[in-house]
């Protein structure tokens, strides 16, 4: 069975898909990008603050579906500048225990929805 997760407290969907897909127990999140949830605009500053803007959309859909950065079993980036990974991945680490941290990939793109800098979605099991 398939329910839709949907929370305010992370921004709308801006294409023909949902923040996030409960299926069973597996928890299927759309890319999350720096869009401010209250103002629906787009955050601009520096790496670190659009990558943590990014990890606090994902902690408010996982919450949406009772679930934390706990229950995360895999993560994919889209960075469009590889030279920025450094700081992203500070930020991004610091939502994790390296020891019980998900699978990952990080790939570079040419470009992002709306042109912005990171783009994260995870996978997460309860």
């Amino acid at each position: 069975m398939k329910k839709i997760i949907s929370t305010p407290n992370a921004p709308a969907p801006i294409g023909p898909y949902n923040q996030a897909v409960l299926s069973g127990n597996t928890l299927y999140t759309s890319g999350q990008i720096a869009i401010d949830p209250k103002t629906g605009k787009l955050f601009e500053g520096t790496i670190k603050d659009e990558t943590t803007l990014v990890m606090q959309n994902l902690k408010a859909v996982l919450a949406a579906a009772n679930m934390t950065f706990e229950d995360v079993v895999k993560s994919t980036i889209f960075v469009n500048k590889m030279n920025d990974f450094a700081a992203v991945n500070e930020v991004y680490g610091a939502y994790f225990d390296d020891a019980t941290a998900p699978a990952r990939e990080t790939v570079e793109v040419a470009n992002l929805p709306k042109y912005v800098n990171v783009e994260i979605s995870v996978i997460a099991i309860k």
